[in-house]
């Protein structure tokens, strides 16, 4: 009868107390610096599937120095096992790296005989990867909606807008302001974030029917695309 976590045919026989510890270990410490980059982060190019990487990568990385450690061989194999999948395919989403590089580990724990490595660590990258989803961790909701128009009135009458702005919203956020010599008016962006989303076509009425406002376009926040 084989002893499942004394099956592993290493220099080292594993420590299954330990294995545990330093993949948990792993999943804390990426969770920690995907928060700090969320916190942080300030640029256009915000990414959900990123900060989901920034969780799932440590534990891969760590699964992948429990089966590399002590085996020589085993590092070259591994090497010549990434540079196929580097140089064949194109991963346009940084999360499915994170898939490619889980599925390519827990293989190779199991063709190395690292049963118990192979089947924690499958079974904590699962979980992991289903908590991610579940709770659609990574996203940020700072706005429901962008509205965009334009003023023709003078900008010291703002405040009328502004009003019926905060009418309808939480936070209203002016992210454009655009005019220009010679050019009648002001373009204005607004960034919103709703008391009722399902009111937003009552907000379009309104300001379409306020005096000075033209071109009235709405665009919910779940329309635009990670960038």
């Amino acid at each position: 009868m084989i002893d499942f976590f004394r099956s592993d045919n290493a220099a080292v026989p594993i420590n299954v107390p330990a294995m545990v510890l330093g993949l948990l270990l792993a999943f804390l410490g990426g969770h920690v610096i995907a928060w700090v980059y969320m916190f942080t982060h300030t640029g256009l190019s915000y990414s959900r599937s990123f900060v989901n990487s920034l969780v799932v990568i440590p534990i891969v990385v760590a699964l992948v120095m429990m089966v590399l450690s002590n085996s020589l061989v085993t590092a070259f194999g591994l090497m010549a096992v990434f540079a196929i999948v580097r140089f064949r395919n194109i991963l346009r989403d940084t999360l499915d790296t994170s898939y490619v590089l889980s599925v390519i580990v827990v293989g190779m724990a199991c063709g190395t005989l690292r049963f118990a490595l192979a089947v924690v660590g499958c079974a904590l990258i699962s979980a992991i990867m289903l908590y991610l989803w579940f709770t659609s961790f990574g996203t940020r909701h700072r706005y429901d909606i962008i509205v965009n128009l334009h003023w023709s009135r003078p900008l010291s009458d703002l405040g009328d807008l502004r009003s019926l702005l905060h009418r309808h919203s939480r936070k209203a956020l002016c992210a454009s302001q655009r005019s220009h010599e010679g050019y009648e008016g002001t373009d204005l962006s607004y960034r919103l974030l709703m008391r009722d989303p399902e009111r937003l076509e009552d907000l379009l009425t309104e300001l379409r029917a306020m005096q000075g406002v033209s071109r009235v376009t709405g665009l919910k926040a779940e329309e635009e695309s990670e960038v």
